[in-house]
């Protein structure tokens, strides 16, 4: 019997599963939100579909930047990144191989959702795949921020609008803006915990732009803005008054910012694992958003 050179295991530790709430949460929300908003023709089925091809493109992704990363000298030994080819698991080329296979996985399933869908989400996808290829080097210029919120926000959130509901509804981007600065706050923490180490590479992220404190301010703002932002929406009628029960997560987001308020002292040990609880937030952010939706749909108020 012939033995299989990478396990299971490891090739889910080469796609990064833990990291898939940043991707599957907005769109769950969507979908949530498409069910509130009563339309009723909803094709559930593409809004799956488009949820499962997400989370290819974020698995290529993820390895297409580990590949990036591993060659320009940013992930190495000591550093928190992914270990996937700094301890030796895998090879360049595997990783290479596995990125290309996913991508061109999703690319099959979008190209075939939009032939059953319609034109537009050829420009969608398309946008798409430049955030996934053009990200590390974009990530090297101190862009990686926005193009995260481009493709974890904006582009998923007009996308499942269009195959969900047969166009382009704008109004999802009243969701998909709060969703993804969390989103974006995982990548700045990220970034932050990482200037060191991105220093001796050469590259240049927003982090190490701004500096330690004004990075953490901004950090503070991206996972504290959301709320207010909701709540606003919710003073205009443009968020049913259920939608307050994001608030639900407002004291892990408060322990977030203390845990941030302590790098001015503690340095990059402080931060350690606040990507982590940044991506906690985010699933407890977008699970009560996505419960107001539904028990407004079914209770009203």
């Amino acid at each position: 019997m012939v033995k299989m050179k990478h396990s299971l295991k490891e090739w889910m530790i080469a796609v990064r599963p833990w990291s898939f709430p940043a991707s599957i949460m907005p769109l769950v929300t969507l979908l949530y939100l498409s069910w509130h908003v009563s339309y009723t023709d909803i094709k559930w089925g593409y809004g799956v579909w488009a949820l499962v091809n997400m989370i290819l493109f974020h698995s290529a992704g993820n390895t297409w930047s580990d590949l990036f990363d591993f060659r320009k000298k940013v992930d190495a030994a000591d550093t928190f990144g992914a270990k996937t080819l700094t301890s030796g698991m895998f090879t360049p080329k595997e990783i290479r191989k596995l990125s290309f296979c996913l991508l061109l996985v999703a690319v099959a399933g979008g190209m075939t959702l939009m032939f059953l869908t319609g034109l537009p989400l050829l420009w969608i996808g398309l946008a798409g795949v430049a955030c996934a290829l053009l990200y590390p080097p974009l990530k090297y210029a101190a862009v990686g921020d926005l193009v995260i919120l481009l493709a974890f926000g904006i582009l998923p959130a007009i996308g499942t609008s269009y195959v969900t509901v047969g166009f382009v509804d704008w109004s999802v981007l009243w969701v998909a803006i709060p969703v993804g600065l969390i989103t974006v706050a995982i990548l700045h923490i990220n970034n932050l915990r990482d200037v060191a180490t991105d220093k001796r590479a050469g590259i240049s992220t927003i982090a190490m732009r701004l500096g330690g404190r004004v990075s953490v301010v901004v950090y503070c703002f991206e996972i504290t803005f959301p709320f207010l932002w909701v709540f606003s929406c919710a003073l205009g009628h443009i968020f049913p008054w259920w939608t307050l029960l994001v608030f639900l997560a407002a004291y892990p987001a408060l322990q977030n910012v203390r845990t941030a308020m302590r790098y001015r002292n503690e340095g990059m040990q402080a931060i350690v694992s606040l990507d982590e609880s940044t991506a906690k937030l985010q699933v407890m952010f977008s699970l009560s958003l996505s419960l107001a939706f539904l028990l407004d749909f079914l209770i009203g108020c």
